[in-house]
C-alpha cells in the first residue's frame, strides 16, 4: 500500500514537474537597482491570424508604435510583402506563422464542416508555439479580430499565463462573416457567436472602427473593459497628386493601361479603381452588372468617356468573375469599357489611387457597422468614391455628395457612374472633397487614442 501511494506521489510531482517546465515565461516589467519600476518604452506583439501584408490597419499600428519608440514583433502569415517601412525599421520583427495545408481550404460547405475544426486545431497548435515559446513576453499584444477563431481564446490564454495585457482591434465581428457561408442560424454560427462575446471579456481594453460597433459591443457583448474608437485614417505614402500631367503620365505608363492609351492621351477615357478581396461579403456582381449597363449607355451616347477599370486584390472568387468577365467581352457586352485586374506594390497602389478618376467600393458590411479600409486610402489619395451604403457606418466615413456618393444597387451603380462621367464639375467636386479628406491622418487619431492607451503619448 505506501508503496503504491509513493508510486502515485511520484507520478504526480512528475507530472507537475512537467507542466511547471512547459509553462512559458511571463513579463516581468524592468526594475531599477532600487526595485523601482522604470518607465520604459512597450513590448508589443500584434496578431493578424492573416496576410501581414494585407493588414494595412495592423501595419500602421505597428508603424505608429515604433515611431513613439516601442518595440514591436508582427505575427502573422507573410503571403505578400509587408510595407516597405515595417521591412526596414529596426523596432519591428516579423515572425511569419506556417500556413494551414492546401488541403484544408474548401469553399463545400460539407466539406467547411469537416476541415474547418482540423484547421482549426492546425491553427491552434501554430499559435499557442508561436505565443508561448517562439517569441518573448510582451507588455501588450494587439489582435486582429476577425478571424476570431482560434485566435481569441489561444491569445487569451497565452496573456493570462505569461502576463500580458490583451488588446483586441475589432475590425468586424466574425459569427457575421461566417454567417455568410452558412447561414445566421446554423448551430456554428451560433457557437461562434457566443465564442466570440465570452473570449471578448478577456481583453483589457478594445479598439473598435467605428462608433458603431463600439455601441453593439458594449450593449450586445456588455464589454466592461474601455471600448475606444479609433477610425482608420490614410498613412502618409497615400497623398493626392494635384499635377493632371502627372497623374496621366503615370496611368500611360500601367500595363494595365496599354490597350486604351490612345483614348488616356486624347481625355476620351475615365479610370475607376476597385480593390476587393473577392470575397462573398463584397459581391463583385454589382460592378459587372453596372459596367455592362454603362457600356450600352455609352454606346447610345457617343459623347460619353470609355472606362478604364482596373481591379487590385486578391481572393476566393477571382477566378469565378474573371471568367464572367471574359465571356461579356466575348459577347460584345462591354464594347466601352475594359476591365483588368492588377496586384501592385504600396508605392505604385498609391499612386494608382492618386491618378484615378473614381474608386468603388463594393464592401457590403456582413455586421453592419464596419467599415472598408480601402475608402480611407481612397481619400488619402483624394480619389472620390462611390460604394455600397446599405449599412449603419456608412455615413461615419462618406459625407453624401461632398466626397463621395453611396449605392444600393448596379442600377443606382450605373446611373452614378453616367452622371459622374458626363459632367466634370461634379467629379472635380467630389475630388475636392476627397481630397480635404485626405488631410485627416492616421497619426492624427492614432496618437491620442492607441498612443495613451499604450502609454506613448
Amino acid at each position: 500500500m505506501i508503496d503504491s501511494l509513493i508510486t502515485i506521489a511520484f507520478v504526480l510531482s512528475s507530472i507537475l514537474t512537467v507542466v511547471i517546465l512547459l509553462l512559458p515565461s511571463q513579463y516581468v516589467p524592468p526594475r531599477s537597482s532600487t526595485g523601482q519600476a522604470e518607465t520604459e518604452k512597450p513590448t508589443v506583439q500584434i496578431l493578424v491570424l492573416g496576410d501581414i501584408g494585407r493588414s494595412p490597419r495592423m501595419q500602421y499600428h505597428a508603424l505608429s508604435i515604433a515611431r513613439k519608440g516601442g518595440k514591436v514583433v508582427i505575427i502573422g502569415y507573410k503571403e505578400s510583402d509587408p510595407h516597405p517601412d515595417i521591412v526596414s525599421n529596426p523596432n519591428i520583427t516579423v515572425v511569419p506563422l506556417r500556413p494551414h495545408p492546401a488541403i484544408l481550404q474548401t469553399s463545400n460547405k460539407l466539406l467547411f464542416t469537416i476541415f474547418g475544426p482540423l484547421k482549426v486545431l492546425f491553427q491552434v497548435a501554430c499559435l499557442w508555439q508561436c505565443l508561448a515559446y517562439t517569441t518573448a513576453p510582451a507588455r501588450w499584444i494587439i489582435v486582429q479580430n476577425p478571424p476570431s477563431i482560434p485566435t481569441l481564446a489561444v491569445t487569451s490564454l497565452s496573456c493570462f499565463l505569461r502576463q500580458t495585457r490583451l488588446i483586441i482591434d475589432w475590425h468586424n465581428f466574425g459569427y457575421s462573416i461566417l454567417a455568410l457561408k452558412l447561414g445566421p442560424t446554423h448551430p456554428l454560427v451560433k457557437l461562434s457567436t457566443w465564442y466570440e462575446k465570452t473570449f471578448g471579456k478577456s481583453a483589457s481594453a478594445h479598439l473598435c472602427v467605428t462608433d458603431a460597433m463600439g455601441r453593439v459591443l458594449k450593449k450586445d457583448f456588455q464589454l466592461q473593459a474601455p471600448i475606444l474608437s479609433l477610425h482608420d485614417r490614410p498613412a502618409s505614402h497615400f497623398n493626392p497628386i494635384s499635377s493632371l500631367d502627372e497623374r496621366n503620365a503615370f496611368l500611360a505608363a500601367l500595363p494595365e493601361a496599354q490597350s486604351v492609351r490612345p483614348l488616356l492621351e486624347s481625355g476620351a477615357v475615365r479610370v475607376l479603381v476597385s480593390s476587393t478581396s473577392w470575397t462573398p461579403d463584397e459581391d463583385f456582381s454589382v460592378l459587372i452588372e453596372a459596367l455592362v449597363k454603362y457600356s450600352e449607355v455609352a454606346v447610345a451616347q457617343p459623347h460619353l468617356p470609355d472606362i478604364l477599370a482596373i481591379i487590385t486584390g486578391k481572393g476566393p472568387q477571382k477566378e469565378m468573375y474573371l471568367k464572367q468577365i471574359a465571356a461579356l467581352e466575348a459577347a460584345g457586352k462591354l464594347q466601352r469599357v475594359t476591365i483588368h485586374t492588377a496586384w501592385l506594390t504600396v508605392p505604385d497602389y498609391a499612386r494608382l489611387l492618386a491618378s484615378a478618376s473614381l474608386g468603388v467600393s463594393l464592401h457590403t458590411s456582413s455586421s453592419g457597422v464596419d467599415l472598408p479600409m480601402k475608402v480611407v486610402d481612397m481619400f488619402g489619395a483624394g480619389l472620390p468614391v462611390v460604394g455600397w451604403n446599405r449599412f449603419e457606418a456608412w455615413p461615419e466615413l462618406v459625407t453624401e455628395g461632398v466626397n463621395g456618393m453611396g449605392f444600393g444597387s448596379s442600377m443606382e451603380l450605373t446611373d452614378q457612374l453616367v452622371e459622374l462621367f458626363d459632367d466634370n464639375q461634379k467629379l472635380d467636386r467630389l475630388r475636392a472633397g476627397a481630397q480635404k479628406e485626405s488631410l485627416r491622418r492616421w497619426d492624427d487619431e492614432w496618437d491620442p487614442i492607441a498612443g495613451a492607451l499604450l502609454g506613448l503619448t
